[in-house]
């Protein structure tokens, strides 16, 4: 059953929706007054016009949407990019163009996609050494590639 989370839209744009119902997250559009046109490797923080009241023990995750990056070399850094249940401005997306062309982003754009996601506490045990595994401090490719 799905959690309730109040949002404020200050955009003109339609509030994010599941557009299927195996989606995992929901799109969200650039809220912008004029256009705006990124540079090959320029990064740019785009707002929504969103702001969210997210359960506590709970965050939303801005993950690039898969259609603008093959087709247009968009993405977002930062990502996932997290906000946290007890923020309350407005979302905004950090977006780069990772293609050898200017992309233009215009105002109702589908940017991005928002994917909420609980999350666990953790405490610290301070110990003097952890325990042993097959696997060790082995990390970076320590597997090899076949």
């Amino acid at each position: 059953m799905p959690h309730q989370v109040q949002i404020v839209n200050n955009s003109h744009h339609p509030l994010p929706v599941y557009a299927t119902t195996g989606s995992s997250g929901m799109d969200v559009r650039a809220f912008l007054t004029s256009p705006i046109t990124l540079a090959p490797m320029q990064r740019c923080l785009i707002p929504t016009g969103l702001s969210l009241a997210i359960p506590e023990n709970w965050e939303a995750q801005i993950r690039p949407r898969s259609g603008l990056a093959i087709k247009q070399g968009i993405t977002c850094l930062n990502t996932p990019g997290t906000i946290d249940a007890d923020y309350r401005g407005e979302i905004k997306v950090i977006l780069i163009n990772l293609s050898q062309e200017p992309q233009t982003i215009n105002d109702g754009d589908r940017i991005a996609q928002m994917v909420f996601q609980s999350v666990e506490k953790a405490d610290w045990e301070l110990v003097v050494a952890l325990d042993e595994t097959q696997r060790g401090a082995g990390g970076f490719g320590h597997t090899g590639k076949k």
